[in-house]
């Protein structure tokens, strides 16, 4: 039977993360900039109808991908997670593309929040600078990730149920403004009346498939299930419990946000600059509305920051254990905190300073374009992997039975999902924006395919035979 990795590479690591921490670490990673900005930009693009099909489409997608993260995070919970899967049961080559591509992507994403936080802080601060807000707060998370993993999880516990609750509060007085139980300042009760059919798609159907991109780094940060793996208690009870109530809330949150959202405002008054969630708290009265919604978003924009160095950290230390990143990057502070390998991530969020001389809404379109390219290709090798594993566990002897998670559907579910995300890609090609961002990322995929066949393979086999000796792939 093939073998659950309970011994590769994770013998440093402290299995400190308890059910909560895992829930609230991969709900925190989600509900930030994707929520509180990106879904006004994207009903201002593709319209109220085209964002509802296309985060529903979106959820379907992440459905998918969940579940076949979940059976390979269940029998295999080692840190690294799908970069490892890839490894184990593609190639080593496509596990070392991937491992790359999500951790570009996962510390571009950690750039996008400092960007989206350095745009709220114009609320209070006008006359300073984005850019140097910017830098602030990747001092602050910087010290933040340099504490325990348990410190961290314990805080990103907190930071996530403040964001939980003011969503549900945003929705609720929301829904209470739609029907006139709370009136609005500057405009009557909408009703239903922006959601009517002939408003539902201004810019017309195929812009669903464009603004997807947007939809997909939205739900980036799901996956940490998978990569907190190797840190959590008991993955057996607490991965599938993560990942079916992750799954309902982060669609039932972002379905009724667009729906309360296009209700009330046109979609023409949508877009990046404001966030429409304080826009709509402040016409409907709540004290201090403003302010207290602007400190709630900032922490959840630095929650999903915080969960995006987590999670590139932790993927540079696993590649490092297997010869395809430094070695330095291995090696943990007396806390078991992989210093180093943050360091290196924090290198890449410097992208986020380009405020200093571009817009912030540019710069955080282009950093969300490559973030959001760089997940989907990893959702794709996350379900490659799936397939992968199924067929070399049947045929190495195992029985189904004994799965204690198992994707649905399969192979229906790995092979519609990879289908999906590839249609996806094809789409972004007929977009000028976001063309330059596909090229580039299908570009340093494969130039990382061939940097490791050409310079690593030697190195990465030397180490797998060391491993080997401990730890057989076949028992």
């Amino acid at each position: 039977m093939l073998d659950n990795g309970d011994q590769f590479h994770n013998q440093q690591l402290n299995r400190s993360m308890k059910s909560r921490h895992l829930l609230m670490l991969s709900l925190g990673g989600v509900i930030g900039t994707g929520l509180f900005l990106n879904v006004g930009y994207t009903i201002n693009q593709a319209g109220p109808g085209g964002a509802l099909i296309g985060y529903l489409f979106g959820g379907l997608i992440l459905f998918m991908v969940m579940n076949c993260l979940g059976e390979l995070a269940v029998y295999m919970p080692v840190t690294g997670s799908f970069q490892t899967y890839a490894t184990r049961f593609i190639s080593p080559s496509a596990g070392f593309s991937l491992g790359w591509m999500y951790f570009v992507g996962s510390a571009a994403t950690a750039g996008v929040e400092f960007t989206a936080a350095g745009i709220l802080m114009q609320h209070w601060f006008p006359d300073i600078p984005i850019w140097i807000w910017c830098a602030v707060f990747m001092v602050l998370l910087f010290v933040l990730n340099a504490l325990t993993t348990k410190g961290f999880a314990e805080a990103e516990f907190w930071f996530a149920s403040i964001k939980v609750i003011a969503v549900i509060a945003f929705i609720i007085i929301g829904g209470a403004a739609i029907f006139g139980l709370i009136p609005l300042a500057d405009r009557p009760t909408p009703h239903l009346t922006n959601l009517a059919p002939s408003g539902l798609f201004p810019a017309g159907i195929s812009i669903i498939f464009v603004t997807m991109m947007n939809v997909i780094f939205s739900y980036q940060g799901s996956e940490l299930v998978g990569i907190a793996a190797g840190e959590t208690e008991n993955p057996e009870k607490n991965i599938p419990r993560a990942i079916r109530t992750i799954l309902f809330r982060i669609i039932v949150f972002y379905i009724a946000s667009i729906i309360v959202l296009s209700a009330i405002f046109p979609s023409s008054e949508l877009g990046l600059m404001e966030s429409p969630f304080v826009t709509l708290m402040h016409i409907a009265g709540v004290p201090y509305a403003a302010g207290i919604m602007n400190f709630v978003i900032l922490t959840a924009i630095l929650s999903v920051g915080n969960s995006c160095l987590y999670a590139s950290t932790r993927l540079l230390f696993s590649m490092s254990h297997e010869g395809m990143a430094p070695k330095l990057f291995g090696r943990l502070t007396k806390n078991k905190v992989p210093l180093n390998a943050l360091i290196f991530t924090m290198a890449f969020s410097l992208l986020s300073l380009l405020t200093s001389v571009m817009e912030a809404d540019a710069v955080f379109v282009l950093l969300m374009s490559v973030a959001g390219i760089s997940v989907t290709i990893s959702w794709m090798g996350i379900c490659a992997s799936q397939l992968m594993f199924r067929y070399r566990y049947i045929k190495s002897g195992g029985n189904l039975a004994d799965l204690k998670f198992k994707t649905p559907l399969f192979p229906l579910i790995p092979i519609f999902c990879i289908f999906f995300c590839l249609v996806i890609l094809i789409f972004l090609a007929f977009d000028p924006t976001q063309r330059i961002g596909l090229l580039y990322g299908i570009g340093f995929f494969i130039a990382c395919m061939i940097f490791y066949r050409l310079k690593l393979k030697k190195a990465s086999n030397a180490t797998t035979d060391t491993k080997n000796e401990e730890s057989s792939d076949i028992r």
